[in-house]
């Protein structure tokens, strides 16, 4: 589960990526030039990875973890191979 710690993070963060992809609209509307609309597209998706990055290790600490002490964690280690394998491609 999302804690309070992480969820405000998360927010924050989402919230300068959503000015980002605000900014790259106008960028795009202002016919701005093509690699500096490239950077920015790139500058928010690395954004965008590190909140994936952020949940997935409070994932790791919470969910993953209380499901190894009760004799579940396969089916949720199985769940975030997976889920990491998406994340990376």
């Amino acid at each position: 589960m999302v804690n309070k710690e992480t969820k405000e993070m998360a927010i924050s963060r989402l919230k300068k990526i959503e000015g980002q992809v605000r900014g790259l609209q106008h960028m795009i509307d202002s016919e701005k030039y093509c690699i500096d609309i490239i950077n920015q597209i790139n500058a928010a998706r690395r954004a965008l990875d590190q909140v994936g990055l952020l949940v997935m290790k409070r994932h790791l600490e919470s969910c993953v973890a209380d499901a190894i002490k009760t004799k579940g964690g396969e089916e949720k280690i199985k769940e975030l191979v997976e889920s990491v394998d998406k994340f990376i491609r």
